[in-house]
């Protein structure tokens, strides 16, 4: 017999609060029930018809099919910094020095963590957040200070507040801390800032000497005029701030996992490294795919955010009518939806099973992104108009049961 072999890493995980919820909802599907799934952002529909017509054009090619580039090709670094200058109107980014292209914008964070932190660095998550934002830190031997996201009714941080609760956790911190982690607009709250949020961060990097990790993975879904700014409009970003983007959203690209993050020369040298190490760069032809979705026509992305636009207006008007009075995001694919009174008592996890079982609608229950969404739950805009009516009336049925 071996003997018993602990596996510290795994420990330091806790259990996949969404899986509870997966398993019933797979077991439902096995029984033929239809399950009405807002659970995850996985983007319906295909990518663009121009974008798959590159890949398949570049995959024909035999010399396509060696290795890549574990730091991404030179022309999807170059369209990554034009990207920036054509969106953010910064030009000042060099595809070698402070570009790489990443398995989607989960690898190249998770990556550049294990790059950059030695075992007892502290970073700062505010909470709730996406779970990979604090457990990278955690499995690289890190630790997390959280405070929690301070926003309105309208989903705007209120900066003041954030600013007063960093500078504490910065004050009160032993040793000090290292990273700071942003993502705006926020996943799971759907919560914005302002451009001068990001100048305000910039110059406290500089000042208590951490860098900044910057998520913008839904910059592009945005609505009622609202625009996502980048942290690289700040003065002096480049000097402590790395970005990550991800085309999984924008372009309807999940599956094919191309992202990329771009910033201080430094934290992206070592992302290169420790790619060179791990891997050879994603599949060429989804690289140059990659290139033309940056590059090439923007109307699909306009397509995706006047869909999301719409689902988001037909959920919050057909799920109050429904008993459930959820607040207007204007950014993001999600709807974060505090649990109706009714059902507060329950918790998310409890709630998020109800819903399940009794009104076959599956969320994301908020406790999983941390302990301040337990009065919460993550809706996914990812059902067609005639599904979200009918999970409407599903949920109607099941809060009037209460």
């Amino acid at each position: 017999m071996f003997p018993e072999i602990e596996f510290e890493r795994m420990k330091r995980l806790p259990n996949y609060v969404f899986a509870e919820v997966n398993n019933i909802k797979m077991e439902a599907r096995r029984k033929g029930e239809d399950i009405i799934d807002f659970s995850m952002g996985n983007p319906d529909g295909p990518a663009p018809q121009h974008i798959i017509d590159k890949l398949k054009e570049t995959a024909d090619k035999p010399k396509n099919h060696g290795y890549s580039a574990s730091a991404g090709i030179y022309k999807l670094r170059l369209a990554i910094c034009n990207w920036y200058k054509r969106k953010y109107g910064v030009d000042y980014l060099d595809p070698n020095k402070h570009a790489v292209a990443t398995m989607g914008s989960k690898e190249g964070y998770v990556h550049l963590v294990q790059a950059i932190v030695n075992v007892g660095d502290v970073a700062v998550v505010p909470d709730p957040t996406y779970p990979i934002h604090s457990y990278a830190f955690m499995l690289a031997g890190g630790c997390i200070h959280n405070f929690e996201l301070p926003f309105g009714r309208d989903f705007k941080v209120d900066e003041d507040e954030f600013f007063a609760r960093l500078n504490k956790t910065l004050r009160e911190s032993i040793p000090k801390v290292k990273y700071v982690v942003v993502n705006f607009p926020h996943n799971p709250t759907c919560a914005t800032v302002t451009p001068e949020f990001y100048q305000k961060l910039v110059d406290l990097a500089k000042k208590e000497r951490f860098y900044i990790i910057s998520d913008i993975a839904y910059a592009d879904i945005t609505f009622d005029g609202y625009k996502t700014p980048s942290i690289f409009q700040a003065e002096g970003a480049l000097d402590v701030a790395v970005e990550s983007f991800t085309l999984s959203k924008s372009y309807n690209m999940a599956g094919w996992r191309v992202g990329f993050i771009v910033g201080n020369e430094k934290l992206v040298g070592a992302l290169k490294r420790i790619k060179s190490w791990l891997d050879y760069g994603m599949f060429t032809p989804i690289q140059v795919a990659a290139t033309i979705a940056l590059d090439g026509p923007q109307e699909c992305v306009t397509e995706h955010i006047e869909k999301y636009h719409y689902r988001r207006d037909v959920m919050l008007e057909a799920f109050k009518d429904a008993g459930w009075d959820m607040d207007k995001p204007n950014a993001s694919m999600f709807i974060w939806a505090k649990i109706p009174e009714k059902a507060a008592h329950l918790g998310s996890m409890e709630f998020s099973k109800q819903l399940l079982t009794e009104a076959k609608v599956a969320v994301s229950p908020g406790i999983g992104f941390g302990q301040y969404g337990d009065q919460y739950v993550r809706i996914a805009l990812i059902e067609n108009e005639k599904r979200i009516r009918q999970a409407a009336k599903n949920i109607k049925k099941y809060l009037n049961s209460l």
